[in-house]
């Protein structure tokens, strides 16, 4: 049976990703979010059951490299370009992206 997803619906995941929608929006993302959701039913309605689990699509070739420690960037290179930096410090500022 597919979830019914209403406007309400949308205006609470609206709120909750800080976004103003308009009518219109809110009447169109309603649509897709359902299209959506009843596509990821019907993906979850398939029989996996004979196939094995696999933690990479490509599991019969290894792509991963060996961790191997080297030598890391001199902090003074990584802060030559920085725009706000504290070289004897060896800091730069960057924006601030939590709270505020």
């Amino acid at each position: 049976m597919p979830t019914a997803l209403t406007i309400a619906d949308v205006e609470r995941i609206a709120a909750l990703a800080q976004l103003e929608l308009t009518d219109e929006e809110k009447l169109l993302f309603t649509k897709q979010l359902a299209d959506i959701l009843a596509y990821a039913e019907q993906v979850q309605a398939i029989d996996t059951s004979g196939v094995p689990a696999t933690a990479h699509v490509n599991a019969a070739q290894r792509t991963e490299r060996e961790d191997e420690p080297r030598q890391s960037l001199p902090v003074e290179d990584a802060i030559a370009n920085a725009p706000d930096a504290a070289p004897e410090a060896g800091l730069f500022r960057v924006p601030r992206v939590i709270g505020g």
